[in-house]
């Protein structure tokens, strides 16, 4: 039976990973600080853990496993990431992660290992045009993120591609894009875009309003997670190494994302433009790449994933209010 190690296998993406794992037939271990917030773990093996200390990595890290995931770090939405006001937990401890996982995964000479990076990496001058982008692959360099965040996974990018250099670790280095759908954080701070603003139609009253900061003309694009998994295994078994964007190339403003899901809800509601952290002022996944290296590209719509992610955090609302 092939095994699989999940590094923060109690967070969104996941907890999905550990799921459509086992589903293939594969041993599991997961580690992670916490277990799953919204489900009971599917892994075989569930290990509470600080991957921060070494001995940790060590422990969890015991085998020779045919893949490794290492998606454990320190994160959140636009309000965590981009207000400054939490840089050097957020380099620190994602650093000091992965250098513990590639040491530990070195050690054991594992089969390969699946590290999540992040679109934002992307420079901050490619991406001041909202209609017009540029994430490709290519255009990482010169570096200049917008973020702690982005240049912290950046950092580690480079970690695990020089680990291959120089010591034949096999890795495959992903850039995802606002990944989204149920059982993902959904409120306290770290939700991205599409939970805060289903939240937030989903408690407001019809004809009542919505707070949205900045002006709303910032555009992203959004990657339900059922399709981040299937990209993710479907590259982790490729003979590319990357880095590669998983990501949705279908891209909207952030004022066409509420409205959407307002129309999703049958709610008319007022939008209140208020001061905050927005990030840059467009980004959108290039996937000219992925479909030539592995031969896919994400094919289900945004409002596909909305209606299922509306549809579970109105139902964890209720569950809250009841």
């Amino acid at each position: 039976m092939k095994t699989a190690l999940v590094c923060g296998a109690g967070g969104f993406i996941g907890s999905h990973l550990v799921r459509h794992l086992k589903d293939q037939g594969f041993w599991v271990r997961g580690i992670d600080l916490k277990y799953p917030a919204y489900e009971q773990t599917h892994a075989d093996e569930f290990i509470l853990g600080d991957l921060r200390q070494q001995a940790i990595s060590e422990r969890i890290i015991d085998r020779r496993f045919d893949e490794v995931y290492q998606l454990a770090a320190d994160m959140g939405g636009a309000g965590y990431i981009f207000t400054g006001n939490h840089d050097a937990d957020i380099m620190y401890n994602s650093a000091i992660i992965n250098l513990n996982i590639a040491s530990a995964c070195l050690r054991h000479r594992v089969g390969r290992v699946f590290y999540s990076s992040s679109a934002c990496i992307y420079p901050a001058y490619n991406q001041d045009d909202p209609d017009n982008p540029d994430c490709a692959e290519a255009s990482a360099y010169p570096a200049a993120p917008d973020s702690e965040y982005g240049w912290e996974k950046l950092f580690s990018e480079r970690l695990f591609l020089a680990y291959g250099r120089n010591y034949g670790m096999h890795s495959r280095i992903a850039r995802y894009h606002n990944v989204f759908g149920p059982l993902g954080t959904w409120d306290g701070g770290k939700e991205k875009a599409p939970a805060a603003i289903c939240r937030k139609v989903a408690a407001a009253r019809d004809g009542g309003e919505i707070e949205i900061w900045g002006d709303g003309l910032q555009t992203r694009s959004f990657l339900y997670i059922d399709e981040c998994i299937e990209g993710s295994i479907r590259f982790m078994r490729s003979d590319f190494e990357g880095p590669l964007n998983i990501g949705s190339d279908e891209m909207v403003s952030i004022n066409q994302l509420v409205d959407m899901v307002c129309d999703i809800a049958g709610k008319r509601l007022h939008k209140r433009h208020i001061p905050g952290p927005t990030g840059v002022r467009g980004r959108n996944s290039d996937n000219r790449l992925i479909e030539e290296k592995i031969g896919w590209r994400p094919s289900a719509g945004l409002r596909a994933g909305l209606e299922k992610t509306y549809d579970w955090i109105e139902r964890q609302l209720m569950r809250d209010a009841a």
